[in-house]
C-alpha cells in the first residue's frame, strides 16, 4: 500500500474536500482522486461519501482512519530513526504555537540537551489547528495548543493560563477604549470573545497582527498599544520602555498540552514534558485545572 495514497486519504478526511487536499499536498485534484480510488479498490469498499456539500468519511473510512494514521506515523518515525546519528537513541518532536516560539524553544531545548543528551529534539511552530492535524497524523509526539477542538484520538491536559496586559509605549496612558495606535493580536477564539465583551461597539481594528513578537517589534518601533502576555513584556515594563495602561480590562488565554492516543507516551516524551514544566515560562506562569 502506497504511503502517498494514505496521505491523500488523511488530507481529504481532514479538509472535507478533494480540492483543499490537493492544495495542501501540492498535487492536482485528479491525482488526489486517483489515490483515493486506488485505496478504495484495494480495500474493496468506499471510504468517502460524496455530495455537493463536500465529502465525509463512510463507516469504513472512519474505521480505516486510525490505521492510516498509525501507518504514516510509523513510516515517519522510521525515517527519522534511520537518519539519526549513531550516538542518538530516539527523537522527540514538539509542536508550538507561533506566539510561544521565543518563550519556550531555547530553554526547553537547553533542558533536553542537559537531561536527555542522546535524544534528538525537533521543534515545529505553526497555527494550533495545523499543529493539531500534525499531532493526529502522528508527526508530532506532543504539542502546546491554544483552546483546541476536542478529538477522540487526542488527549488534552491543562498547561498554562496566560494573563494578558494592555501596554503602551506612552507613559501615563489611561484606558479609554481602543485609541490611536492600537494593535490587535489574534490570540484565539476565547480572546476574541473576551475582547468583544470588553470593547462593545469597537470599530474594526485598523491593524491586526497574528504573531506577538511582530506586534511587539512594531509598537517599539512606531509606538502604540496592544495586549501582550505578561511574560513577554515584564522586562520592557521594568526598563520603562513599555507602560501598563491604567484601568484596562484584564484578559487571558489558556494553553493545553496535547498528545495523540495513537502514539505511546515513551519515557523520552515524559521527559520532554518534565522539561516543559521546568522552564521559567512554565514555573513563573499561572496554572489551571
Amino acid at each position: 500500500m502506497n504511503i502517498e495514497h494514505l496521505r491523500a486519504f488523511i488530507e481529504v478526511a481532514a479538509s472535507g474536500s478533494f480540492h483543499k487536499a490537493a492544495e495542501r499536498l501540492h498535487i492536482t485534484q485528479s491525482s488526489v482522486s486517483a489515490r483515493i480510488k486506488a485505496l478504495e479498490d484495494r480495500l474493496n469498499r468506499p471510504l468517502f461519501s460524496r455530495s455537493r456539500h463536500g465529502v465525509t468519511l463512510t463507516s469504513g473510512g472512519n474505521l480505516f482512519y486510525r490505521h492510516a494514521v498509525s501507518v504514516i506515523s510509523a513510516w515517519e518515525r522510521a525515517q527519522q530513526d534511520v537518519a539519526l546519528p549513531t550516538d542518538m537513541r530516539s527523537t522527540v518532536s514538539l509542536g508550538l504555537p507561533m506566539n510561544h516560539w521565543g518563550n519556550i524553544t531555547a530553554d526547553w531545548v537547553a533542558w533536553m540537551e542537559r537531561h536527555q543528551p542522546r535524544v534528538a529534539t525537533q521543534v515545529h511552530s505553526d497555527y494550533s489547528l495545523l499543529l493539531m492535524n500534525e499531532l493526529r497524523q502522528g508527526l508530532l509526539d506532543l504539542a502546546i495548543l491554544y483552546e483546541p477542538h476536542h478529538w477522540p484520538d487526542v488527549v488534552l491536559e491543562p498547561f498554562l493560563e496566560e494573563p494578558l496586559q494592555l501596554v503602551s509605549t506612552q507613559a501615563d496612558t489611561v484606558f479609554e477604549g481602543h485609541g490611536e495606535g492600537y494593535v490587535y493580536i489574534s490570540w484565539g477564539r476565547s480572546f476574541t470573545d473576551q475582547h468583544n465583551a470588553a470593547f462593545p461597539g469597537a470599530r474594526r481594528h485598523r491593524l491586526s497582527i497574528t504573531q506577538e513578537t511582530i506586534a511587539l517589534d512594531y509598537i517599539l518601533r512606531h509606538g502604540g498599544s496592544a495586549y501582550f502576555s505578561q511574560f513577554m513584556v515584564k522586562d520592557l515594563l521594568a526598563e520603562g520602555r513599555l507602560h501598563v495602561v491604567a484601568a484596562a480590562p484584564a484578559l487571558s488565554v489558556r494553553t493545553y498540552l496535547a498528545f495523540s492516543t495513537l502514539r505511546e507516551r515513551s519515557p523520552e516524551t515524559l521527559k520532554a514534558v518534565e522539561g516543559l514544566q521546568s522552564i521559567p515560562f512554565y514555573t513563573q506562569g499561572k496554572h489551571f485545572s
